[in-house]
């Protein structure tokens, strides 16, 4: 996922959460807001509870990648903050990415 397409402040992150639009379900919960600029961005929280700092940027790897084959940035009007949970640990890769699909198709329509 290019750079552009990234959430990183912790004020950006708290504004689009305190904005109040979500989306949850077991493994995900995605808060979102439209923006007003063009292309959507994604930011993506692990936290301390799901492992150790490898193991929480493996995750965010994992789900970087699933939401590079399931959104299409440029067309999106978008910001995204997506929560991960512990379910999430249980679940193989395809599991995961079925369930952040369905989560995805709730916000995005």
């Amino acid at each position: 996922m290019n750079k552009r397409f990234r959430i990183k402040k912790n004020e950006e992150f708290s504004k689009i959460i305190s904005y109040r639009h979500s989306k949850a379900g077991k493994v995900f919960i995605v808060y979102y807001e439209d923006r007003k600029q063009g292309n959507a961005r994604v930011g993506i929280s692990v936290s301390k509870k799901l492992g150790n700092a490898v193991m929480r940027n493996r995750i965010k790897r994992q789900v970087r990648e699933m939401l590079r084959a399931l959104v299409d940035f440029d067309s999106c009007g978008l910001d995204l903050v997506v929560i991960v949970r512990k379910p999430y640990l249980e679940q193989s890769f395809s599991e995961n990415k079925n369930d952040l699909e369905k989560m995805l198709k709730q916000v995005i329509i």
